[in-house]
């Protein structure tokens, strides 16, 4: 005490210095969602299953066999009579050259982040990070520097172009986003994800490579994040947790979902009957990592208990995450994937409804389709301050991402937003789609 009384400024400083490093050691960046937009095609673009059927029956050299399959898949796989397919798909004869792609392709990102730029009102200049994700769409230049050029952004600006990495890959690109705003002060960062179905239209007969040709649709998305506290009040959500998993040294997981050349040499991507298994084993693989992370108190000791009390860990514990989460946004993969995750993680139905609508309303578009979710709910306005929402997204290797956001404010369904004229329509009653496992995992 009499140090203190004869040296204070020494014991004030000290005390500031304390303090300050304490504040630095747990005062961790934080990473904001400023906003969204989901890319909305025009009408004319819509396509429901009989249409389908017949573009494929008059362009395509599909056998009798395969038609019936396809049929039959659209009947049972989840999509309503709304998608959307490119223009290039449904012209006539049908286009799938490199330039109705690289249109598609346009329409859609172009679309999106005009649409973001007009939300937030972010100018160019303050756009410090750029992500862009496909799956089978890769071109040179890549999208990043068709983005660049044709917003004139900073010469500075760091680019990113993720491909080939499956219907995962926009969260993915989520925590390359969170790890970039924990060096870069004061900065933004632009993530824009789409697909090219032109690009990717299977012309050939082999069962196991139809399925992508009947799920996948036209859609897009653009993210704004931010690590700026001055973008707090105005951005919808914080980025909580981001978890990858993935199984790749297992043979059946890494070979389930394949892009390879049939015996004609047409190109597709194989999906054979190992996919609910890789998909399920993945999955449990990240939910493991999850769980101590969202779960609350009385959950994570059962979970404690489950792991000293049994071998088996993961396949025999099923945590109710309803109680931590209020919002549950899988991929879109198929009916039977949702069907499943539903039942063993405790989610009820108006929790699944987001994912289930996406998919009957817009489709599986890869990576965006979860922000197509987090949109209806929106629009329904079920989002309230301090929500926690969990994405989770699983694709080829076999990989598994989740994201972990928490509402700022509560959010309603703005102007832009794509259900906005149609949200008093849905739900809509897909319970009585009868699902046939095996048109999902065709065998080779």
């Amino acid at each position: 005490m009499e140090l203190i009384i004869t040296y204070p400024k020494l014991f004030f400083i000290t005390l500031t210095l304390v303090l300050l490093f304490f504040f630095r050691k747990n005062n961790k960046r934080r990473v904001f969602l400023v906003d969204f937009a989901c890319y909305k095609p025009p009408k004319n673009q819509q396509v429901d299953r009989q249409t389908f059927i017949d573009k494929s029956t008059k362009t395509l050299c599909y056998n009798k066999d395969s038609l019936e399959f396809m049929d039959k898949m659209l009947e049972r796989s989840g999509l309503g009579d709304k998608t959307y397919l490119s223009k290039g798909l449904l012209k006539e004869p049908i286009d799938m050259s490199a330039e109705a792609a690289k249109e598609e392709v346009e329409m859609a990102i172009f679309g999106v982040i005009d649409e973001l730029l007009l939300k937030t009102g972010v100018q160019c200049k303050d756009i410090g990070v750029l992500i862009t994700v496909f799956c089978g769409y890769n071109i040179m230049p890549s999208v990043s520097s068709v983005i660049v050029k044709r917003y004139n952004l900073r010469h500075d600006i760091r680019t990113y172009n993720v491909t080939g990495m499956g219907c995962t890959a926009g969260l993915v690109a989520l925590g390359l986003v969170q790890n970039l705003l924990k060096v870069h002060d004061n900065s933004c960062a632009l993530v824009v994800t789409s697909e090219s179905s032109t690009a990717n239209v299977y012309k050939g007969n082999d069962r196991s490579k139809l399925l992508t040709n009947c799920i996948f649709r036209l859609g897009a998305v653009a993210l704004l994040l931010s690590n700026k506290l001055s973008d707090l009040n105005t951005s919808k959500y914080e980025l909580i947790h981001t978890v990858r998993s993935q199984t790749s040294d297992d043979d059946r997981s890494y070979n389930c979902i394949f892009m390879e050349e049939d015996v004609e040499g047409h190109r597709g991507v194989t999906i054979n009957k190992d996919l609910l298994y890789a998909a399920m084993k993945t999955i449990r693989l990240n939910i493991s990592t999850v769980a101590p992370l969202v779960l609350p108190l009385s959950e994570k000791f059962r979970y404690l208990v489950n792991l000293i009390s049994t071998k088996s860990k993961v396949e025999s514990y099923s945590p109710n995450f309803s109680k931590s989460i209020d919002h549950f946004f899988p991929h879109v993969g198929g009916k039977p994937v949702l069907d499943d995750l539903q039942k063993k993680l405790g989610f009820s139905d108006e929790q699944m409804e987001a994912s289930r609508m996406t998919l009957y309303r817009i489709g599986n578009t890869s990576s965006s389709s979860i922000w197509y979710e987090v949109a209806y709910a929106e629009a329904k306005g079920r989002v309230k301050k301090g929500d926690a929402l969990w994405q989770i997204a699983f694709g080829s290797g076999f990989k598994c991402n989740t994201v972990i956001w928490k509402a700022i404010r509560s959010v309603n369904c703005d102007e832009m937003n794509p259900w906005r004229d149609e949200i008093h329509e849905f739900p809509v009653d897909v319970s009585g789609i009868e699902v046939v496992p095996d048109l999902f995992v065709a065998s080779n």
